[in-house]
């Protein structure tokens, strides 16, 4: 069994980290470099940076971060945020990010799926999806959660996958900053129906949401933000709590 992965995400606006509440009112969480090279040394499995700033100096800056946190740690790293074509995501695969995110364009153009897992390996492309239940379906939502579209959750993912994604970062919008756990049911049907890793993102806000989410929906991965970064949730602890569980994850010398 492969050993599940705990991920920190760093929400990137004008090159600080920032974190908010169902997508709004967003405050700082420090240093994205420094914040990465702490969450590397503590035992983070993996990073992921979302730049959720809409500036035409973007792909600079972004590739300047991906430099800089290249440097600095010695575990995989997602950037997303802002890849359209596929220079966008050549310049920062290029600066040192071991895999690209994509979201928004995705939907908006789905042959990007195809063209980034041809030009560079399924491997290396990550379908994000950000979702909000709507009566009895889970709906698709573009830029940062503002706008919803006619596709369903399911269907969507299902597509990404046979385009070539090779993981879901899934976040339930709902449950996103509330710190009252993961959207288990939504995440168990789509781990269920794809052969891909899905990424569990939205809702962590204690140990015991991270042993729920792998014992109920056995995603490949949790990811986190606000609990990490303010120091609520040390990754040294929370693995050691899910060993006592009899969950597998990597220890710091592996």
């Amino acid at each position: 069994m492969l050993a599940k992965r705990i991920i920190p995400c760093l929400d990137v606006k004008d090159g600080r980290t920032v974190k908010g509440v169902n997508f709004v009112d967003l405050r700082d969480a420090g240093d994205p470099v420094e914040l990465a090279w702490n969450y590397s040394r503590q035992g983070a499995d993996e990073l992921v940076f979302l730049d959720i700033t809409a500036t035409h100096e973007r792909r600079k800056t972004m590739v300047e971060l991906v430099k800089s946190v290249a440097r600095q740690v010695n575990i995989p790293f997602t950037i997303g945020g802002g890849i359209n074509e596929i220079a966008d995501a050549d310049a920062l695969l290029n600066a040192g990010a071991d895999k690209i995110s994509i979201n928004s364009a995705a939907v908006r153009n789905p042959a990007l799926i195809d063209e980034l897992a041809k030009a560079f390996g399924v491997q290396f492309v990550v379908i994000a999806v950000d979702t909000r239940a709507s009566g009895d379906k889970n709906i698709v939502h573009l830029n940062g959660g503002r706008i919803p579209t006619e596709k369903e959750t399911l269907d969507w993912i299902l597509e990404a996958e046979s385009r070539g994604a090779g993981e879901i970062l899934l976040t339930s919008m709902d449950h996103d900053g509330t710190k009252a756990g993961f959207d288990n049911g939504l995440l168990k049907i789509i781990n269920d129906a794809v052969h891909i890793p899905v990424i569990a993102s939205g809702g962590a806000g204690s140990v015991q949401h991270f042993v729920d989410v792998f014992e109920k929906t056995n995603v490949d991965a949790a990811l986190a933000a606000s609990v990490f970064h303010y120091g609520e949730i040390l990754i040294p602890d929370l693995k050691e709590i899910l060993r006592q569980n009899n969950i597998e994850v990597r220890t710091l010398a592996e």
